[in-house]
């Protein structure tokens, strides 16, 4: 598209200076402009690439909070040395005590826990794009494009979280993320019905690592619930989507542009205060969270995705809202079963190429809810398996994301 647009200088120039007539000059400078306005668009389809791409990490990678509430309430009853179950009658079961406990947080027995965790994600998206006009309120007359995205990532993580005086908690999470992408796009061989496909796929790589601590400053009463409040942290210590190259397929659709890489992070710093709130209804626990992700600018030695092409600038990626609410039952004294619902609402993302101002990415803010189910089974005293399934309400959430995580407590 640049070269058309540069080859075409010359052609102007010899034209005025031949004496072509005025309107023959004109028609070529309509044509420069045309071709300008082309490549700009050409730029901002590029760019909105990039964000979205950023964007899909954000979802997969939203801040725990519904879900991890859902998680986290969990039993892990009372034990005798030889692993037996022990109740007694005179109070609630354990199991209800010790969802109790951890949904609120790690705040029960114990003074440090290990959770190895694994994670996996689909994505799905289809975009219907309309590139013409409407003719008599009826017809369309120009060219349809449909493309898809389908995601899946894989997620192996480590957190371990440090109980401190029964009121403080820190924890620190290391994430290694492997991904794979595929791309279609109508349009092969001029034909709205023909796709074109290609995949990309990133190898395991470290992701964004983060920390948090968490402070218990209300203890359930009558008329009170638990309530914690948290702070977390998220370093780029990943992949970041930014000056990631696009690549045209080769074949019979010049529509299908793919990245060379996939990112494993979102390349910024972010903070995210929150609060959780716990109550017990014998023989259930009821619980509700609300957090706020504060992402800073950050400058990047290059964000342009044209090959060939680098271009430094800022990125402010849109901060978000997160909420849940959810509820546990103990179903025996191993076992128990929680339900929650979450949502995150984005603000739209914003890139500034050097020496420019602020640029809005259409498309870039997002609304993802998501519905939790999650099981919990005791081991013994010290090991719980935990499945989740969280599943997808919204396009802009994945269609589904299923975890399994074992945490052990010392």
């Amino acid at each position: 598209m640049r070269f058309y647009a540069f080859a075409l200088l010359p052609l102007a120039v010899s034209l005025a200076s031949t004496g072509v007539n005025a309107q023959e000059a004109s028609e070529a400078q309509q044509l420069l402009q045309q071709l300008n306005a082309l490549q700009s668009r050409y730029q901002a389809q590029q760019n909105a690439i990039m964000i979205l791409e950023q964007r899909l990490r954000q979802v997969e990678d939203r801040p725990a909070t519904g879900a991890q509430a859902s998680r986290q309430a969990l039993p892990k009853p009372a034990t005798d040395n030889y692993g037996t179950a022990l109740k007694d009658n005179s109070e609630a079961p354990p199991s209800v005590e010790n969802i109790y406990q951890q949904a609120s947080g790690f705040f029960g027995g114990g003074k440090f826990s290990l959770e190895p965790g694994l994670t996996y994600s689909h994505y799905d998206s289809r975009q219907i794009t309309l590139n013409g006009f409407l003719a008599l309120d009826a017809i369309f007359l120009g060219n349809i494009a449909v493309d898809q995205i389908k995601s899946d990532s894989l997620t192996l993580d480590l957190t371990g979280r440090y109980n401190w005086n029964q009121r403080w908690q820190f924890d620190l999470n290391l994430p290694v993320i492997y991904r794979n992408t595929s791309y279609q796009s109508a349009g092969a061989k001029e034909s709205g019905g023909q796709y074109s496909e290609a995949s990309v796929t990133g190898p395991s790589r470290l992701g964004d690592i983060n920390a948090g601590v968490s402070y218990k400053f209300l203890d359930e009463s009558v008329g009170w619930p638990d309530a914690v409040f948290s702070l977390r942290v998220k370093a780029p210590t990943g992949v970041d989507p930014y000056g990631i190259k696009l690549k045209t397929v080769p074949g019979d659709n010049s529509n299908l542009n793919v990245p060379e890489d996939l990112p494993t992070g979102n390349g910024i710093w972010s903070i995210t205060p929150g609060i959780s709130l716990v109550k017990t209804l014998d023989p259930a626990v009821i619980f509700g969270n609300l957090s706020y992700t504060y992402n800073l600018e950050n400058s990047f030695s290059d964000i342009s995705p044209q090959s060939g092409v680098k271009v430094a600038g800022d990125v402010d990626l849109g901060n978000w809202i997160q909420f849940g609410m959810g509820v546990a039952f103990a179903l025996n004294e191993r076992m128990s079963l929680s339900m929650s619902f979450s949502e995150l609402i984005s603000q739209k993302s914003r890139i500034k190429q050097k020496g420019q101002s602020w640029q809005s990415i259409v498309g870039s803010d997002a609304n993802a809810a998501y519905f939790n189910v999650g099981m919990t089974y005791a081991v013994n005293n010290d090991f719980t398996i935990v499945p989740n399934l969280s599943i997808g309400m919204t396009p802009d959430a994945p269609d589904f994301t299923f975890s399994l995580k074992f945490p052990y407590y010392f």
